[in-house]
C-alpha cells in the first residue's frame, strides 16, 4: 500500500522537533532478522511489553516463535502470563529490558494502556525491534504520525492489533467495493454499544477524579504505569481495566472499536484523511473541561471524491446509539449491538463489528443473484491465529504485514481526530491532513500534540 502520509508533508509538520534520529542495527539476533534474511522456519525471539490483559493473549498467538521476555508494571495482573511462560526473564521497565536484553530480542509486542503504545513502540522500533501494538496505535495525533515515521526510518516490520483486518470478509468487502457490487458510496454509517455494552468501564461518565487515594498495591508500579501522563493519586478507578473511559489514559468507545468497525470502510473505499469532523455528546458542554469520555455520542466525518469515487459523510455512533433502520433491510431484520452500514446508489453493505464479520449484501434478492468477483486481494494464509502470524511471516521474509503501521496509523489517525473532536462539542473542525493542522480552531490544534509529564519524551 502506498502511503498515504507522503514523506515531505511529514518533514514539514512541526511534530518532527520531538522525532529523535537513528535505529539501533546492532545485536546478534537483530541482525538475523534482517528482511529477507530469516528463514521461515526458523524462531524469533519475541518479548512482551504489557502483558496482563490482551497482551496474554498475543503472546498465546505468537506462541510458535520463542518468548523469550515479559515486562509489566503490575505483577498481580501478569500473573497468569508470567505461569504461562516461566521461561522468559521479566521486567517492570521496558528500558532495563531492553538495556539486559539488547541482543537477545527480534520483536516485541506492545499491549500497555493507549497512552504508553507510543513510547514504548517508538522505543523498541528505535532498538531496532519489530513491533505488534495493539490498537489503536496511539494516543494522541502527534503519536500516530512519530510511530509512522520511526517505522520508516528504521526499517522495522509492523501490525496494528486489529485483528479483523486479516479476515477472509474485509477483503471480500473491498472487492464488492471494487467490482460496483452497491454502486458509488456515499454514505456510511458505524456503531457500538460501548461503554455501556458491558465493558468494565460501562458505569461512566465519572466526570470527576475520585477524592480519595488507596495506597499503591505493593504489585503495581504506579509512576511507570502513568508515564508520560500527569501525575496523580492511585486509585483502583484507573486501572487495571478501567482506564479506557479516562482521557489521560484511553480513547473512549470509538478509540477502542473504531479500528475494528471503521476499518473495512477506510479500507475499502479508500477514504484517507476526512476534510471535517464534528461530535455531539452526553452530559457536558466541553468534553476538554471533563476527565472522562461520554455515555454516548456521535461523530460525523466528511471525506472528499477519491479518484473516481464520490465524497462520503461517515456518522459513528456509541453508546448504544444506532443509524436508522436501512431502506434495504427486510421487515423483522435487526442491527447487530456492532457494526456498520455502506451505502451505495444500487444496494447496502452490511457487517458486524471484527473485521467485516457476517458480511452481507443488501437487498436479499439482489444478492442472490449477485455473481462473486475474482479475489484480487492478497489473502493473509498463515494457519492459527492469522493476525499475529502474519506480522510474523513478515518479519521473516521483509514482505509488509496486513496492517503495518503505514496502513494502521492511517486508520488510528483518522479515529484519533473522531475522539479529538468529542472533546470541543459541537464544533466543526476543519482538518487539513497534508499541513497536520485543523485550518479554523486554535484550541483543537492544541490538542493534536498535548505535552508529556514526568520526564518523558519521544
Amino acid at each position: 500500500m502506498s502511503s498515504i502520509l507522503s514523506r515531505r508533508a511529514f518533514l514539514a509538520s512541526a511534530t518532527t522537533s520531538a522525532l529523535a534520529t537513528g535505529c539501533a542495527t546492532t545485536g546478534v539476533n537483530t541482525a538475523k532478522v534482517v528482511p529477507g534474511k530469516l528463514s521461515p522456519n526458523e524462531k524469533l525471539n519475541i518479548a512482551g511489553i504489557g502483558v496482563g490483559g490482551m497482551g496474554k493473549g498475543n503472546l498465546d498467538a505468537s506462541n510458535t516463535e520463542n518468548i523469550v521476555a515479559l515486562c509489566d508494571v503490575d505483577d498481580a495482573y501478569a500473573a497468569k502470563t508470567y505461569a504461562a511462560y516461566p521461561n522468559a526473564k521479566r521486567f517492570t521497565d521496558f528500558r532495563k529490558m531492553f538495556d539486559a536484553m539488547e541482543k537477545e530480542i527480534d520483536a516485541v509486542i506492545v499491549a500497555t494502556p493507549d497512552h504508553n503504545h507510543a513510547i514504548t513502540a517508538i522505543a523498541a522500533m528505535r532498538h531496532g525491534k519489530h513491533v505488534y501494538c495493539q490498537k489503536p496505535l496511539a494516543h494522541s495525533l502527534h503519536e500516530v504520525r512519530t510511530l509512522m515515521e520511526t517505522a520508516r526510518e528504521c526499517k522495522v516490520q509492523t501490525q496494528m492489533g486489529n485483528q479483523g483486518h486479516s479476515s477472509e470478509e474485509s477483503r471480500r468487502l473491498c472487492e464488492w467495493i471494487q467490482d460496483g457490487a452497491i454502486g458509488p458510496v456515499r454514505e456510511v454509517h458505524a456503531w457500538s454499544d460501548r461503554p455501556v455494552g458491558g465493558d468494565p468501564w460501562s458505569t461512566f461518565p465519572v466526570v470527576k477524579r475520585p477524592s480519595d487515594s488507596p495506597p499503591v498495591p505493593q504489585t503495581l508500579n504506579w509512576d511507570l504505569w502513568l508515564g508520560p501522563a500527569k501525575k496523580r493519586p492511585y486509585n483502583p478507578v484507573y486501572c487495571p481495566l478501567t482506564w479506557r473511559g479516562w482521557y489521560d489514559f484511553g480513547t473512549g468507545a470509538l478509540g477502542d472499536m473504531g479500528c475494528h468497525i471503521l476499518d473495512p470502510s477506510f479500507w475499502g473505499l479508500k477514504l484517507g484523511h476526512p476534510t471535517s469532523v464534528q461530535a455531539t455528546t452526553t452530559h457536558w458542554e466541553k468534553l476538554v473541561e471533563s476527565e472522562t469520555f461520554p455515555r454516548a455520542s456521535i461523530v460525523r466525518y466528511e471525506f472528499p471524491a477519491r479518484g473516481n469515487m464520490p465524497p462520503v459523510s461517515l456518522t459513528w455512533y456509541d453508546g448504544r446509539l444506532k443509524p436508522p433502520i436501512p431502506r434495504d433491510f427486510a421487515p423483522g431484520d435487526k442491527l447487530d449491538s456492532n457494526g456498520a452500514l455502506l451505502i451505495g446508489d444500487k444496494g447496502t453493505i452490511l457487517h458486524a463489528s471484527h473485521g467485516a464479520g457476517n458480511l452481507t449484501l443488501l437487498p436479499k434478492a439482489y444478492a442472490a443473484e449477485y455473481k462473486q468477483p475474482p479475489k484480487t486481494l492478497p489473502r493473509v494464509t498463515v494457519g492459527g491465529s492469522k493476525h499475529e502470524q502474519d506480522w510474523i511471516r513478515a518479519c521473516k521474509d521483509g514482505n509488509p504485514a496486513s496492517s503495518n503501521f503505514e496502513y494502521g496509523g492511517a486508520l488510528t489517525e483518522m479515529v484519533l481526530l473522531g475522539v479529538l473532536a468529542m472533546r470541543l462539542k459541537d464544533r466543526k473542525l476543519l482538518w487539513d491532513g497534508a499541513a497536520f493542522r485543523f485550518t479554523n480552531d486554535e484550541e483543537a490544534n492544541a490538542l493534536v500534540n498535548p505535552p508529556y509529564n514526568n520526564g518523558w519524551t519521544l
